[in-house]
């Protein structure tokens, strides 16, 4: 028999506990968020890329667009966060609001998001800190042996409690969240290149260039959000936590992300930094930070790369167990992994299979001699990319339709009016990542457009999979999980 999902106190089976267990925190919470956004990452490797080929000193505006489409939508995602606490987040809600094959297709849309980023950031970290290694003296290793040193560090983390992980992650964030305050606080306060200007934050300079592009980058860095629902089950008082963590988190990686690309302009100048940013893309952040903080800083800030890039890994994983473990407790995955460590309270199983899969990905990448990153990370952040706005647009679509049907909440801003308006920020933002997608996998229109069939396949794939489970389901009597 399967078990409901959304009951949240422990069913002991043959292995243990069906429920996860853990006490952490809207802090917690929000360290998981934030540090799979990877702040420095974006700072140092996706801006300056906005900034040379999208809307030059425009890209900070870029960033408070995506948060306040994202806010918005958050409105929503919090309020059903009070109604539904399962670890399947976005798959569990869009189940709820649009039905089982929907949802199942949902969880395949995340499952090739998350796997995909994560096999992604792998092929970044390992180049990263490749290059590290060799700039104090150490030895040129392959890449992949890199990538496979950081996936065993993340398995031992990811199989012990959500507690450790989030303490792990919430001291790596601190240390580059200051640097990253060190630096625009240091722009700022010498007044930047030319003086400090608003520039950034006007309409022309939004609009200049291919403002697509930039907003397709800025969405992109905060992937990962949904983790404050997937962590209900292990927070302290779901309810209350889910829905402020959400805020907070949205909120601060908006003001961070804006703020940080503001004093990156202002480093080299609103009229000199997209020229600048063409001219040394990969080093633009750490160029001013070398003028701002010092040269040691610029040291300092690439070893903060490899630690962002950890961080993401480390909360990618977490993600993925969860997934797996709330497609397997509601009987759509292998039973094993609904098993819960009767110590660690961890989808132990599903983080075993995780590391597996990555292992797998990544390892393909390097044996067909794949560059790690012009092809593993930007051939898979697109997919991911592309992926979680769709599931996204399914997800605030699963709010509006959930609140209709079932009545629990009638506040009217909650459920309709800010479900609406984020379903329409989202259909935009997904209309221009799509438009701009051949650019974001590198300039292959055909690998392009079969990445793109890719992602629409995994749905209906899963969907089709969904109806014909339910269909054996219903020939062979009922059962005890109450179909939405």
């Amino acid at each position: 028999m399967l078990e409901n999902p959304t009951v949240t106190s422990a069913v002991t089976g043959e292995s243990g506990s069906r429920s996860l267990k853990g006490s952490i925190g809207i802090a917690g919470i929000v360290f998981l968020v934030i540090a799979a956004a990877a702040p420095l990452t974006a700072v140092a490797g996706s801006l300056p890329v906005m900034i040379a080929i999208g809307n030059g000193a425009g890209a900070p505006m870029a960033y408070i667009v995506a948060a306040l489409v994202l806010l918005v939508f958050s409105v929503g995602y919090a309020a059903m966060s009070a109604s539904v606490t399962d670890t399947g987040a976005f798959y569990a809600y869009v189940t709820k609001g649009l039905g089982r094959p929907t949802g199942l297709g949902a969880a395949g849309l995340a499952l090739l998001a998350y796997t995909t980023i994560q096999a992604a950031i792998y092929g970044l970290a390992a180049s990263t800190l490749k290059d590290v290694v060799i700039r104090f003296g150490g030895p040129d290793l392959p890449w992949w042996l890199w990538a496979f040193i950081l996936m065993a560090i993340v398995a031992v983390l990811g199989y012990r409690s959500i507690d450790l992980g989030a303490k792990v992650l919430g001291v790596l964030l601190i240390a580059e969240i200051a640097l990253i305050v060190a630096l625009s606080v240091a722009v700022l306060a010498k007044g930047g290149a030319h003086g400090v200007d608003f520039v950034s934050f006007t309409p022309s300079a939004f609009f200049s260039g291919s403002p697509g592009i930039a907003l397709m980058f800025a969405i992109g860095s905060f992937v990962g959000f949904e983790a404050t629902a997937i962590y209900g089950e292990e927070a302290k008082n779901p309810k209350r936590t889910v829905p402020i963590a959400t805020y907070v988190a949205v909120i601060t990686i908006g003001v961070l992300y804006a703020v940080a690309s503001w004093a990156v302009v202002l480093a080299f100048g609103s009229d000199n930094v997209q020229a600048a940013a063409q001219e040394n893309t990969a080093d633009l952040t750490f160029i001013a930070a070398s003028q701002f903080l010092g040269g040691v800083t610029s040291d300092i800030m690439m070893v903060m790369l490899v630690t962002s890039l950890f961080a993401a890994l480390l909360a990618f994983h977490n993600t993925i167990a969860r997934y797996m473990f709330a497609l397997s407790r509601n009987g759509f995955a292998p039973r094993r992994l609904t098993n819960v460590h009767p110590r660690h309270g961890s989808p132990h199983e599903g983080s075993a299979l995780q590391t597996a899969t990555a292992f797998v990905l990544v390892g393909a990448f390097a044996v067909a001699g794949a560059d790690p990153v012009l092809q593993l990370f930007t051939w898979m952040a697109g997919v991911a990319i592309v992926a979680i706005l769709v599931l996204m647009v399914l997800t605030s679509v699963a709010i509006i339709a959930y609140f209709r049907r079932s009545k629990v909440d009638n506040r009217l801003w909650h459920t309709k009016i800010a479900p609406v308006l984020g379903t329409l920020g989202l259909l935009g933002i997904t209309a221009l990542v799509i438009a701009n997608f051949t650019t974001l996998i590198g300039g292959s229109q055909v690998l392009a457009v079969i990445f793109l069939i890719v992602i629409a396949a995994t749905f209906a794939g899963c969907w089709v999979a969904g109806r014909a489970l339910l269909s054996r389901r219903d020939d062979a009597g009922p059962v005890d999980l109450p179909l939405p």
